[in-house]
């Protein structure tokens, strides 16, 4: 399975509107100048979020996008479903031999499961509690 960048680029929107969670609205240039992407672009995956319920667009000078609901009820993987479809790593599954038949469904739910656990408040605070590398020992 690979994310394409509408997937990687719908979870930075959703990540920037998440750390301005109660804040208001955050306009998409503000989110595509902060990263170097294209505002063109985030106003396209923009429409699909919304139709989702996931976030909601406030027109006018002060107007952008908010989260529709809080950080915490939002997965990655309603933000991946949304803008990717569903979660296969192969097509045709139903045609291969049991044992590769299996594999797939293993590896399907393992994806599943990470991006169907992770909440979009986890994407938001990585890094804050982290003033070291987790994996570095001192002596």
């Amino acid at each position: 399975m690979k994310i394409s960048t509408k997937g990687r680029y719908g979870l930075t929107i959703m990540i920037a509107l998440g750390k301005h969670y109660g804040e208001g609205p955050v306009s998409l240039k503000t989110i595509a100048t902060e990263n170097k992407l294209s505002e063109h672009y985030l106003e396209q995956l923009a429409a699909p979020l919304r139709n989702a319920c996931l976030v909601k667009s406030i027109r006018g000078a002060k107007g952008g996008y908010m989260l529709a609901s809080p950080p915490a009820e939002i997965t990655a993987g309603d933000i991946i479903r949304t803008l990717e479809g569903p979660i296969t790593p192969v097509e045709g599954i139903e045609e291969e031999e049991p044992a590769k038949q299996q594999l797939w469904l293993r590896i399907r739910d393992a994806v599943r499961d990470v991006l169907d656990t992770t909440t979009l408040e986890d994407l938001c605070r990585h890094g804050d509690d982290q003033s070291q590398d987790p994996y570095m020992f001192y002596i």
